[in-house]
């Protein structure tokens, strides 16, 4: 898909300002060997104002084209709470209903209470029931391996839960998660998790179809996301970018060859936490519907006031995500930061010490692909790049401040 770049003054853009991005990623990322390749997209109204495509997708030196393929990883978590929310629309499921209603497998769960490691676990107290709203805030008591904290972390290693692609299926992911205690009972806590894979499982159980299949048929067909996907079709492998690990003071090391990488086969496990591919031009095409307040081009995913229930904050009390949070993402650069029904979202720009709107949601992916909406300003940004972890550079942050200073006319 080609996107045409409307004109920036038009749109309430400064396009000399807009160049600053360029700019920047080039001196501080590129150039120096940080980042082998960006591209990044900048649009009001839906409409496309500017676009930078920087470096290689390849270690061969292959330059970023417009139409490679990227591993969006935690980006595909948006995709899944909108799928979500489609159904509750139509009255399959609710956010009060108990999880236990697609997912009887978790009625034994258990609050973590001992063990683990060599030892089985304790007995824990029985927990209140899981809600669905519980799974797409993040506050189920669901956790991540990759958080390295816990004794509950290192078993979801173990079992390599963490929505790996070699999972055998739906039924064994649950089945498995099943047997393990959680953090915290659901409600209580905030801890980033596996609870977007779980709603990835609920959709194909209410729908009847794989998470694939449902995001193929309800949302990217009717988008025009042709290059999305859980797998790179062997016709498009000389567009999917290699993957990079940040190494600190030294080159990125390159952790998955586009050529040789297992993405072109279909998973066993469709992650609906991390497994999607993408590409600039269809993630801008997902952001557009969002800022469209849940539709675009005549093609509606969810109401506005479905996608505003969505992007508001709700952590307990107004908290933002370094007050709630007990595992990544308690940063201290998460200030003003609460969390939605599947985004990030801004609920104080003083705090975040960044320009932006109340009300903006967001999210990102471990290798540092990132996006916005602030459906104050009808403003989005798409960034793909393909260094993990995300953390490794502020980039996220500079990229907002340089986009929000090119803003001349303001909506709020």
């Amino acid at each position: 898909m080609t996107v045409q770049l409307a004109d920036p003054a038009a749109l309430g853009l400064d396009a000399a300002r807009l160049a600053r991005i360029a700019a920047l990623l080039d001196e501080r990322y590129v150039s120096k060997g940080k980042l082998k390749g960006v591209d990044v997209l900048v649009a009001r109204d839906g409409q496309a104002a500017y676009r930078a495509t920087l470096g290689a997708m390849r270690d061969d030196g292959t330059p970023v084209a417009e139409d490679t393929i990227y591993r969006i990883a935690s980006m595909t978590k948006p995709l899944t709470s909108i799928a979500l929310m489609m159904l509750v629309e139509e009255g399959a499921i609710a956010l009060e209903d108990p999880v236990t209603k697609v997912l009887p497998e978790f009625a034994g769960l258990a609050v973590y209470a001992g063990g683990g490691g060599d030892a089985p676990f304790m007995p824990g107290r029985p927990a209140h029931g899981m809600r669905i709203v519980d799974l797409l805030t993040h506050m189920s008591g669901l956790t991540y391996g990759i958080q390295n904290r816990t004794n509950v972390d290192a078993a979801y290693r173990k079992a390599r839960l963490d929505g790996h692609a070699s999972l055998a299926g739906n039924d064994h992911f649950i089945a498995e998660l099943a047997k393990l205690p959680l953090e915290f009972a659901p409600g209580e806590g905030w801890n980033y998790s596996v609870s977007t894979d779980v709603c990835g499982v609920i959709v194909a159980r209410l729908s009847g179809m794989s998470l694939g299949q449902f995001f193929k048929a309800r949302i990217f067909d009717p988008l025009g996301m042709v290059d999305t996907g859980f797998s790179c079709p062997p016709q498009k492998l000389h567009r999917l970018a290699d993957a990079w690990a940040y190494v600190p003071g030294g080159a990125p090391h390159l952790i998955d060859k586009a050529e040789t990488s297992n993405l072109v086969r279909a998973p066993q496990f469709e992650s609906g936490g991390g497994g999607l591919l993408s590409t600039v031009a269809d993630y801008h095409r997902f952001a557009s519907a969002l800022v469209g307040g849940g539709g675009v081009d005549g093609v509606r995913l969810v109401s506005p006031k479905t996608l505003a229930l969505m992007a508001s904050n709700f952590l307990p009390g107004g908290a933002d995500l370094t007050q709630m949070s007990s595992s990544l993402f308690s940063e201290a650069n998460n200030a003003g930061t609460g969390f939605g029904l599947g985004f990030g979202v801004t609920i104080d720009p003083t705090r975040a010490l960044v320009p932006g709107s109340a009300g903006e949601f967001f999210w990102g992916g471990i290798f540092s692909t990132a996006f916005f909406v602030d459906p104050v300003e009808k403003l989005h940004m798409v960034f793909m790049t393909q260094l993990m972890p995300s953390s490794a550079y502020p980039i996220r942050r500079q990229l907002k401040t340089l986009i929000y200073a090119a803003l001349t006319d303001s909506r709020a």
